[in-house]
């Protein structure tokens, strides 16, 4: 499932069903029981007034089984009962009671006394039916006995067990006990289901909250594991992904401060050694030396304002001048500014786009910026071949695509990825070079937030030995 308010809502639906479904099954179990006990203590007494009706009227128990089986009701009650006459010699028997036998002392102290004017004519015991110690165990019949310990019950008592409920109050007092007592158990049980299914689904949220608190004793990269793909699942995914982006900009930030302090370290050292050495006297002033103190000076001032560049893109303040321009105008503006170092090199550079290009509107002097840098990449990594220059309309007619291309020694797939971040450099034992101008490697990192802050993209393709291809891609 995708959606937590779905889990959330089909978690609650399914307890509150099992809690209905179990209090009516108890209920509906207790009530039959007690139900069927009432009848039982009703069903024993009624049979007790026809028999003690009949003596009274007939004066002996002649031809009781007779008139007794002529009434289909009094002849069902006795075939789970024994009557005996005043003696305890049976009457009518069962199948361990013959007729003419008589009931033992214990038998009789378990039977229902049948008085007739004040004096006991006979009795009848109600023979077990499946209680606790009965041999027979459970059989047929209305239930006289039901639910008593020992299978017996007379008309004052109930052996060895409790009352039965002998009237219609008794009966409702019961089933409103057994009714409480279900709805306890169906409680008890809704409430374990809940509590089994909350810690199943807070288990993700607890996981996440012990994984913040790590990270906020700076313990960065941390990871959880992501157990479903609903929100809760989705909340951990991102969770992950910026605690992998946090860890990356915590190294990237310390390798930056490194490699600034390295960049910013060669060119001041170089200034005070020339300083020092015109201050002691141990060098002379010369046009040349002049100009290499002048050239490091350039080169910490556009450090300075690579860094002033990459500081407003963070902050999302790079002031942009747009205007429309022709993309196919724009490449060849760069294309004439590298023409004589191009030819220097023996490199042949070239602009490839139609007319009729559909115009953009950018920041000229930004975007122009951009181009340099990919240009002076490109004839800098290029020995021999070309660098092209081209652009041409998206497939959706919506944007313009400008590529920079080259035919040098191209990039290793593993250092593709990181092309783009700051003082990154392929072959970390290049030192800068008197022609290099992106020597600190922010370059391409100040072309992609120039890039973004336009609502571009760049991307880059390369292989070693093939070349490297630039793509920037710039609504129209």
């Amino acid at each position: 499932m995708r959606s937590l308010v779905l889990k959330l809502t089909l978690a609650f639906l399914l307890v509150a069903v099992i809690g209905v479904v179990l209090f009516a099954v108890l209920v509906a179990q207790r009530t039959q029981s007690e139900f069927t006990r009432f009848l039982s203590a009703r069903d024993q007494n009624t049979l007790i007034n026809a028999l003690t009706n009949y003596y009274a009227v007939r004066g002996s128990w002649d031809d009781v089984t007779d008139q007794l089986a002529r009434n289909p009701p009094f002849d069902a009650y006795l075939r789970s009962a024994v009557l005996a006459d005043a003696q305890g010699a049976i009457i009518i028997g069962d199948e361990r009671h013959e007729v003419g036998q008589r009931l033992s002392p214990e038998e009789l102290a378990q039977a229902s006394a049948i008085q007739v004017e004040g004096n006991t004519v006979g009795y009848i015991r109600f023979t077990p039916l499946g209680g606790p110690g009965s041999p027979d165990g459970p059989g047929p019949g209305y239930g006289y006995g039901y639910g008593y310990p020992n299978g017996y019950a007379t008309k004052d008592r109930s052996p060895g067990g409790p009352r039965p409920p002998n009237t219609a109050n008794d009966f409702i007092d019961r089933v409103g006990e057994a009714a409480l007592v279900s709805a306890g158990i169906a409680a008890l049980t809704a409430l374990a289901l809940g509590v089994i299914l909350a810690r199943t689904l807070t288990r993700p949220v607890r996981e996440l909250t012990a994984a913040t608190r790590t990270m906020a004793a700076s313990n960065l990269g941390q990871q959880v594991a992501v157990r479903s793909s609903d929100e809760i699942g989705q909340l951990a995914q991102s969770f992950n992904q910026m605690s992998s982006d946090l860890a990356r900009a915590s190294q990237s930030r310390k390798q930056m401060t490194a490699d600034l302090a390295h960049d910013l370290r060669t060119p001041l050292s170089i200034l005070r050694g020339y300083t020092e050495g015109l201050e002691d006297g141990r060098l002379q002033g010369s046009p040349k030396l002049y100009g290499i103190m002048h050239a490091e000076v350039e080169h910490l001032q556009r450090l300075v304002e690579d860094l002033r560049t990459l500081s407003l893109a963070d902050a999302g303040e790079i002031r942009l001048n747009k205007r429309a321009v022709d993309p196919k105008a724009l490449l060849e503006r760069t294309a004439l500014a590298y023409f004589v170092q191009a030819e220097e090199r023996g490199v042949a550079l070239r602009v490839e786009a139609p007319d009729g290009l559909p115009s953009i509107t950018v920041d000229t002097d930004r975007i122009t910026q951009v181009l340099n840098n990919l240009v002076s990449n490109a004839l800098r990594h290029t020995a021999q071949g070309e660098v092209a220059l081209s652009a041409s309309v998206t497939s959706s007619g919506r944007a313009v695509e400008i590529k920079v291309s080259d035919t040098g020694s191209g990039i290793a797939a593993d250092d593709l990825p990181y092309v783009f971040d700051r003082f990154y450099r392929a072959d970390k034992s290049r030192q800068r070079a008197e022609d290099d101008d992106d020597s600190s490697g922010l370059g391409l990192a100040i072309a992609k937030a120039i890039v973004e802050a336009h609502s571009g993209t760049i991307k880059v393709a390369s292989a070693p030995g093939q070349g490297t291809t630039f793509t920037i891609t710039l609504s129209n």
